[in-house]
């Protein structure tokens, strides 16, 4: 394996995955809510769907990255786990945590969030990929968990629980927005 390639795949990745979950937060709105759109993009401005667009965009990159370098597999997959895990938890955790500090309305702080976790998960990733280490053994566990993000990945969109993870910051509703529901007298009326 040439691990200067991989490092640098990695530090592409970090851009293209910013990059990409940026654009799929606006892609539901561009295709006026496609399918694709409901599944890839953010539906809503709730802290999981704004969380969802980075972790598809990391998903895909790492398919990208799979498909041109030449790394062991399973530790490869242990570590684009752990990195997608890191992620979600990364990026939530810290939006609750500043929004403690800044309040709601604070763009700019998740924008840097999103960042760092993007970073933070790269280096995850990028460590456990080359380690020495066994993490192959963690192959098996890795899968499970890949198939339990993928299961809640798809369901929460279309079925949110109602919990405030889930809820539009803006509008005080769970996943897509009805067509019969102006978008506007709902903002207004949570205020």
């Amino acid at each position: 394996m040439k691990v200067k390639f991989f490092r640098n795949l990695e530090i592409v990745g970090a851009f293209f995955v910013f990059s990409l979950a940026f654009l799929l937060h606006y892609i539901y709105q561009l295709t006026d809510g496609t399918v694709f759109s409901i599944l890839f993009g953010a539906v809503n401005e709730s802290v999981w769907e704004n969380t969802k667009i980075f972790l598809i965009a990391y998903a895909i990159w790492g398919l990208v990255e799979l498909l041109v370098s030449n790394v062991y597999f399973k530790p490869f997959v242990v570590g684009k786990v752990l990195g997608i895990y890191f992620m979600g938890f990364f990026i939530i955790i810290m939006h609750y945590l500043f929004s403690l500090f800044v309040g709601d309305k604070m763009v700019g702080v998740d924008i840097a969030i999103g960042i760092f976790a993007v970073i933070f998960s790269q280096i995850i990733s990028y460590r456990v990929a080359l380690s020495d280490k066994n993490f192959g053994a963690y192959f098996i566990p890795s899968l499970f968990l890949l198939g339990l993000f993928l299961i809640a990945y798809f369901s929460f969109t279309v079925f949110p629980p109602h919990m405030g993870l889930f809820k539009d910051e803006t509008t005080g509703f769970y996943g897509i927005l009805p067509n019969y529901v102006d978008k506007g007298a709902a903002v207004l009326n949570n205020l």
